[in-house]
């Protein structure tokens, strides 16, 4: 059907198109964030193919919405080395983990030879120290997980 001899296009201007001023196809299709019917002519359906369509499901845990990520750029190693007096052959060691840190991030650069301790590491992160001559360690990759 061409465009121009649609109902739309003949109704221009004219409120309820046709359907009256009470209830008919006033709510049906206009709201778009749920599905029509699902509590009345539809409800067969609902019971039938997707019974878990109503209400609240699951469970989160307030502490996973709680945790928040404390990270730290690779340039902040140095300072931080100069503080830290534990030497391990040569290397000296840095426990981030032991400074609240979570998460070691790659923007920098790193001249000291280090070794680091942190919970988790991005991949730049991780490759500037070993250019570096130093080495990250990460406590749930050495237990075996």
């Amino acid at each position: 059907m061409p465009h121009k001899e649609r109902k739309v296009r003949k109704m221009r201007g004219s409120r309820t198109h046709g359907y009256g001023r009470i209830g008919q196809h006033r709510d049906a299709g206009s709201k778009g964030q749920r599905k029509v019917g699902r509590h009345k002519h539809l409800w067969s359906y609902v019971t039938t193919y997707e019974p878990d369509y109503f209400g609240k499901h699951g469970f989160t845990s307030p502490q996973s919405l709680k945790r928040k990520e404390k990270v730290i750029n690779v340039a902040k190693l140095d300072e931080i080395a100069q503080l830290s007096t534990e030497k391990e052959q040569g290397k000296t060691h840095v426990n981030l983990t032991s400074l609240g840190y979570t998460k070691l991030l790659g923007t920098g650069k790193i001249t000291k030879t280090l070794t680091v301790t942190v919970p988790s590491c991005s991949k730049t992160a991780a490759e500037k120290i070993k250019k570096a001559g130093g080495q990250v360690l990460i406590p749930s990759q050495e237990n075996g997980e």
